[in-house]
């Protein structure tokens, strides 16, 4: 019987219209031919501007470039990547994740030839971003990223703090370390006042309480504490440094690269890197800031298409004389928070820059160097994130981390990149090869082989050691508690197991949690075993399958033959004892979800109820789930009930497809359990769900999704659920199996959030649920 209901099946009534995510933009984000311009959208670009101005001349400074090259660069991010980027929301410019790479760049070639650089960078962009190489730049470890950001926002805060005192900063972090106890011993007054107090400023502005306060948060930190930093220098400091922005007459376009070519290519495969990882990372940021907007109709980010953006901007920009570009989430997150819906605010945000820079220069001229400086070394440190560094730790990557800081600080940025590469190579190989293997007797005469990790052919000689003290005839256990089992591992453990059943001994292998792992008696007498490929229940070399009706019975014959012996004992157990499960299991009825598979259950263990789209009908409304939730509950007394949908379900397809003028038959009247789900899912009081921190597909997906978070509030109008859950006895969980990745996926605690979040590892952000 086929399990979700196909499409083709007679649907229920249309449902309300619903918004479904479409993978083009709408021409209302500027991805069309037209840029419509909302009064939302102009808001929005004039506080991006008003922070993008003192950030980009920051940065300017940062790596001594010419400061109108840092105008140049945010105009042409702000129009080109606003207008060909992929990320409707995100705002590219000068980037801080740049500007170790760019101050290194211009010290070794000259200011020209970096342009150049920065042009070969964007070709770079353009032909990964046509590769589709976006993705695979997201499967760079979080550790190797973030250590590597904090990395350059180290580096970035103490050749800032060299400014900040009334100095110059040196060529390397390590040069700036070194020279900081000169630098602070000659320290004037004027520079590091008016820094604390752009510190004082950029820290205290958004913490501003009252009405008063709540208008002027409305002004942009950054904008806020050079502005009044400057007030202040005019009065209080009227000989500090100041931004020299010069005559544009005096502006240089890039020439012909000189120098080693090696030096050259690594230089441009360093900005392209670093660019593209710092982009890509900050749309995928600013895309879930837009998903958790109210009404948010902002398309996902096309990640392919933002890289192309980003590097003809980069070459458009370095053909101009600019500084490299890159998105960045500060801005990007900005743009979401100040109401932007879509690429008009980018855009405009560039063309307000270009007309600053023409002219507003006289303004621009007084403001202080030291409060610019102040505002990146506060940028730096922020790169350098708590958060991030316990989350690593967390997940053991923390030798990552560290060598990607360290590498970058003493090294480069590339060196950096690459160390943590090799460090966390040689961690996962640590980890590989990390296999524990114990013996000892059990006090009713058994022995039990407890393994620990994974079986690879480098555990193989403790594994024959271990087995090899085993006595002849022995009773044992074999527990494994691992993931994997290499055919070395297996043929060992194989021949070890015939050659004590050989002696008269007996051998039972397990999983952790004591299951029994069921296994031929002898290889000829079925090809599959538990850790061989799996494909529509048969290995690869087993004969067709027989048709029709005598599949069942050649599949009754198989269990008869190869596992009933294996399982009887456990079964005979159950019979005696009784069903004692801990779990109530309710899922959707396809034939694609085997349940024992996806939760590495066995006789015993679930006590599941399935029907057509996992549907849990509120009370009253159907009593064949009703008595099976109350006497998994109140007889069974389980500890947990799961509600798990999965992709591709028929049943929510035939509910979004559904037409109202078909015949009601015993299918449409079984969907209309589901309706709740499509009215929640087109309701703007709920937040759409997201699955590992995206929103879903498609529609189908994103109605998959609301089904589980829908049922589960049914689940709780049940009598004895709710009983259960106030006293404490009775958890409930959502659950989401993606059938195409073989992808389980478990809802968030939080009742606010409606997040799937992957079990095992995380696809998009490499680290452990």
């Amino acid at each position: 019987m086929p399990a979700c209901v196909p499409t083709r099946a007679q649907p229920p009534a249309r449902p309300p219209r619903i918004r479904r995510p479409r993978r083009s933009a709408p021409s209302g984000d500027g991805s069309g031919r037209r840029l419509r311009i909302k009064g939302a959208d102009v808001s929005a670009s004039i506080t991006v501007f008003l922070l993008a101005v003192p950030m980009s001349l920051g940065l300017a400074v940062a790596i001594d470039a010419p400061l109108e090259a840092s105008l140049i660069a945010a105009g042409i991010g702000g129009i080109v990547a606003g207008l060909l980027g992929g990320s409707p929301l995100l705002v590219s410019g000068p980037s801080a994740g740049l500007t170790v790479v760019s101050a290194e760049m211009i010290q070794s070639y000259g200011w020209r030839t970096t342009c150049a650089i920065t042009v070969g960078a964007g070709l770079l962009q353009v032909a990964l971003g046509s590769l589709k190489a976006a993705r695979s730049a997201l499967a760079v470890s979080p550790a190797i990223v973030h250590g590597t950001l904090a990395g350059i926002g180290a580096a970035i805060a103490l050749a800032q703090l060299h400014i900040v005192l009334g100095g110059s900063p040196q060529s390397s972090a390590v040069d700036n370390a070194l020279a900081l106890p000169g630098q602070l011993a000659q320290v004037g007054p004027a520079e590091p006042l008016i820094g604390a107090l752009t510190l004082a400023v950029l820290l205290l502005w958004p913490r501003l309480p009252g009405r008063v306060g709540k208008a002027l948060r409305t002004i942009p930190a950054a904008l806020a504490c050079v502005v009044l930093a400057t007030a202040v220098a005019a009065f209080a400091a009227p000989g500090i440094a100041r931004v020299d922005l010069p005559s544009w007459d005096a502006h240089v376009l890039p020439a012909v690269p000189h120098g080693p070519v090696l030096g050259l290519l690594t230089a441009v495969l360093t900005v392209t890197l670093v660019a593209s990882l710092e982009s890509l990372l900050s749309a995928v940021a600013v895309d879930r800031l837009a998903a958790e907007r109210p009404g948010s109709t902002v398309p996902r980010a096309d990640l392919d298409r933002e890289l192309r953006g980003q590097g003809i901007a980069n070459a458009v920009s370095g053909l101009l004389g600019g500084m490299p570009v890159s998105g960045g989430a500060v801005r990007g997150s900005a743009n979401v928070r100040a109401g932007a819906t879509g690429r008009a605010s980018t855009v405009m945000h560039g063309l307000w820059v270009l007309l600053a820079a023409g002219l507003l220069v006289p303004v621009l001229e007084r403001i202080p160097l030291a409060a610019l400086a102040a505002l990146v070394m506060m940028v730096g440190i922020q790169m350098v994130n708590l958060a991030h560094i316990r989350n690593v730790h967390k997940h053991r990557e923390f030798p990552v981390y560290v060598a990607a800081v360290g590498g970058v600080l003493l090294l480069g940025v590339l060196q950096g990149v690459l160390l943590g590469i090799a460090v966390a190579v040689a961690v996962a190989l640590h980890r590989l090869a990390r296999t524990r293997i114990t013996t000892h007797e059990e006090t009713d005469g058994r022995y039990l082989v407890r393994v620990r990790g994974q079986l690879t052919f480098l555990a193989v000689p403790r594994l024959t050691r271990t087995l090899g003290h085993v006595p002849q005839g022995a009773d044992t256990i074999v527990e494994l508690d691992g993931s994997f089992m290499d055919h070395a591992a297996f043929e060992a453990l194989q021949s070890w197991q015939d050659a004590h059943h050989a002696r008269g001994g007996k051998v039972r292998v397990t999983g952790r949690a004591g299951a029994r792992v069921a296994e031929p008696a002898a290889a000829s007498q079925s090809c599959c075993r538990p850790w061989t490929p799996w494909r529509n229940h048969h290995c690869q070399d087993q004969p067709p399958r027989p048709v029709q009706g005598h599949q069942l019975a050649s599949g009754l014959s198989s269990f008869q033959r190869n596992t009933a012996p294996l399982v009887r004992d456990e079964l005979a157990r159950l019979a005696r004892e009784g069903q004692r499960p801990q779990q109530l299991f309710i899922t959707c009825a396809d034939s694609r979800l085997v349940t024992s598979m996806i939760t590495a259950s066995g006789p015993g263990d679930l006590f599941t109820v399935r029907n057509i789209g996992n549907l849990v009908p509120p009370p009253g409304a159907d009593d064949s789930v009703a008595a099976a939730i109350e006497y998994a509950v109140d007889i069974l007394h389980v500890q947990s009930i799961t509600v798990c949908g999965h992709s591709g379900c028929g049943a929510m397809q035939a509910l979004l497809n559904g037409a109202p003028e078909a015949p009601m038959t015993p299918l449409r009247r079984w969907l209309r359990h589901g309706a709740p789900s499509l009215e929640r899912m087109a309701s703007r009081r709920h937040a759409w769900a997201r699955i590992a921190g995206r929103l879903p597909a498609d529609a189908v997906e994103q109605l998959c999704l609301t089904n589980v978070v829908q049922q589960l509030e049914h689940l709780r109008r049940h009598e004895s659920v709710a009983r259960a859950i106030a006293a404490g006895t009775l958890a409930l969980h959502g659950m989401y199996f993606h059938v195409g990745e073989a992808q389980a996926y478990l809802l968030s605690p939080d009742d606010h959030e409606e997040v799937f979040e992957g079990v095992g590892v995380n696809l998009l952000e490499n680290t452990p649920a």
